[in-house]
Order: structure tokens, then sequence, then C-alpha cells
């Protein structure tokens, strides 16, 4: 039962949306797939120049060298598209799709020429594997799934077509491709489903490991990490909706102290306490993120007035719920935090510039007696 489990959340998280640490990998793994592509593309070239020097027939090497001037037309066409980082969301399906069904449309096109070279020409037919390998580098394990089952398909319909074309036997035998069998292709289509499932456990790690890296151990929220790759996207829809988008740095007041009078487990303990009531006070449009051991951003799809009344009713909640330590004669002890408050596009339209203004307004905060909130320069 918890083994079927485990396996259930494990596919989920594969075929779930990638977080935005993951997608601005992905988007980056895109290119880079754009980039390969290109340079692959331009060595297909010599394939055909292979098969005319070697003796192969003209018309196989025309079929050969049509395909690859059309791979390399479109192969210039995705590296445009891909530089435009994370503008097209349907890019990484569309050229894994493209990947997949330029291999399928060679092996029609030989089809016509000579049948057994569709199923056993095995230079075209790895072509399926290079595309589903090439997924990897998008970070997205719904890409990878995609790749492998439309691989499946293509190939399973290619060769329906082609066993019911066939009126004889002899006409999948070949003296250059050998003989064309149902348990050989059977074979190459389990090898397909081999590849996707080898993918995508490499995908998989490959989304923890970044998880990890973009999520606080103690508390479980997005950490500095996810702030940087997330943040710009922020700015940029606020921008594009004229919005305002407001960045409020938190510091926890004489937080020390129960460190040194309770123990670094009582500090853990409280920070969770702390990060528990910051979320319960939440909205959808708000995004928690842990900078450092007492200090925090809230990010809010807000003006800074707003924004400013916000925080300071959390600041007042927060206090309304002292933490207990638990340990020895302690009293429940009331936390406090200083904040200051920056906003776009008032303060700036990147993330530097309202780092900056905020930790300037948070350090007033703090100078001007803590507890308290502050959101305009004195």
């Amino acid at each position: 039962m918890e083994a079927s489990r485990s396996v259930r959340e494990k596919v989920a998280s594969l075929l779930g949306r990638p977080d935005e640490v993951l997608l601005e990998i992905g988007a980056g793994g895109e290119l880079l797939v754009a980039r390969l592509r290109v340079v692959i593309a331009a060595l297909l070239l010599l394939l055909p120049l292979a098969n005319a020097l070697t003796g192969g027939s003209v018309r196989e090497t025309l079929i050969g060298l049509g395909g690859a001037i059309f791979v390399n037309l479109f192969a210039q066409v995705w590296l445009q598209l891909a530089r435009r980082r994370r503008r097209y969301r349907w890019l990484s399906f569309a050229t894994a799709a493209f990947d997949v069904s330029a291999t399928t449309v060679v092996l029609g096109v030989l089809a016509m020429n000579h049948l057994p070279a569709a199923l056993n020409s095995m230079i075209v037919w790895c072509c399926y594997l290079l595309a589903i390998m090439l997924t990897a580098l998008r970070s997205d394990g719904r890409t990878t799934v995609f790749a492998g089952l439309l691989a499946l398909v293509e190939y399973g319909l290619l060769n329906a077509a082609v066993f019911a074309w066939v009126s004889s036997p002899e006409q999948l035998i070949s003296s250059d491709y050998g003989a064309v069998t149902v348990g050989g292709q059977v074979q190459r289509m389990v090898l397909l489903a081999i590849v996707t499932l080898i993918t995508a456990v490499v995908v998989y790690r490959m989304q923890r490991l970044v998880e990890l890296s973009g999520t606080d151990g103690l508390t479980r929220l997005p950490n500095r990490t996810w702030l940087l790759h997330r943040m710009p996207r922020l700015l940029e829809a606020a921008e594009e909706d004229g919005c305002s988008l407001s960045l409020a740095l938190i510091d926890l007041d004489h937080f020390r102290r129960i460190n040194d009078e309770a123990g670094h487990h009582a500090g853990d303990r409280a920070v969770r306490h702390v990060v528990a009531v910051l979320r319960s006070m939440a909205d959808a449009d708000e995004w928690l993120v842990r900078l450092g051991s007492e200090e925090f951003a809230l990010v809010m799809s807000k003006p800074v007035g707003t924004a400013w009344e916000r925080v300071d009713s959390i600041r007042r909640m927060l206090a309304q719920h002292p933490f207990d330590p638990e340990r020895g004669n302690m009293d429940p002890v009331r936390i406090t935090f200083s904040a200051g408050i920056a906003s776009s596009p008032s303060d700036g339209n990147d993330m530097s510039r309202l780092l900056a203004r905020a930790d300037q307004r948070l350090k007033m905060a703090k100078r001007e007696g803590r507890n308290r909130v502050i959101a305009r320069d004195a």
C-alpha cells in the first residue's frame, strides 16, 4: 500500500506543472535544446552525403537530403522562438512533437520508396530516442511523457500501415535492411518505452534536487533562490497588467534571545510558529519566502498603501500569538517584527531596486524602535 502510494505521488509530481525555479531552468534548457538541434540538424546533412559515397541509391540520398534540409529550416525557427525565454508556454511541447514527428515523416517517405527501410532504418529510428532524451534538458516531466507516448503512437501507426500495405512477406525482406518481423518491431516499441521511463526518472530526480535548492529545509517555504527566479516574472506580469507589486522585508525583533535562553531547538520551533501564523493569514496573491534565520520576504500583488495595511495587520496578529518555549520556567514569548515595504513601479521596476529600498525602510523601522512597518521614506 505504501509503495503504491509512493509511486502515485511520484507520478503526480512528475506530471504536475513545475514550480518557478524549474520553469526558469526549463526555459534555459529549451534554449540549449534549440541550439543542440541546430548542431544536430547540420550534422544530419552529412548522412545523405555518406549514403551517396557508400553506394546508396540516389532516391534514398535525395530523401535523406530533403529531410535534413527540412529539419535545418525548422531548427532555426525553434531557436528564434526559444530565445524569447518563457514567452511561449507551448514551445517545449511543440518542439518535442516536431522532433518526434519529423522522424516519423522521414520514415514514412522512406516507406514510399522501400518498405523495409521504413521499419528497419536504425539511423532514422534512433532519432526517436534522441527526441525523448532531449526532453530531460527541459526539466518538465510532462514533456518527456508526451514525447515518449507520441513516439510510441506514431511508430505504432507506421507499423500498422506498413504491415497492412504489404501483400506478401517477401515485400518486407531487403538485402540492405534485412527482414522486417513483428517481433523486431515489438522490441523497438519496448525500447522506446524503456527510454521514456529512464528519461522520466532522470527528470524526476532533477526536479527533486532543484526543489530542495529552492525550498527552505526547516519551514518548507520558498527560499532566496526561488525568489531570485520568481520575482522578475512577477514584476513582468504586474507591468503587463498595469498593477502594483509590493515587497516586504520582515525581520523578527530580538529573536536571538530565544536561541540564547531556550536553545536552538526552541529557536527552530519559534520560526515554525511564526511561519504558521504568517501562513494562516496569507492570501492567494501573496508569497512568503524565508531569506535567512529570522528574515522573511512577503511579495504581494497590492499597491503600497494596501500592502502596508496588510503587513501591519499580520504584525499585530503575530503579537497576539505568543510562542511557548516549553522549557524550564521560561514564559511564553511575545514575538514581534520590523518590516520595510517597497512597491513597483513607484520604487522601481526591478528586483534589486525593490530589495534595496525595502531594506532601507526595514533599517529605519529598527532605528525607530522596532515592532513597526514602514512603507515610505521619512
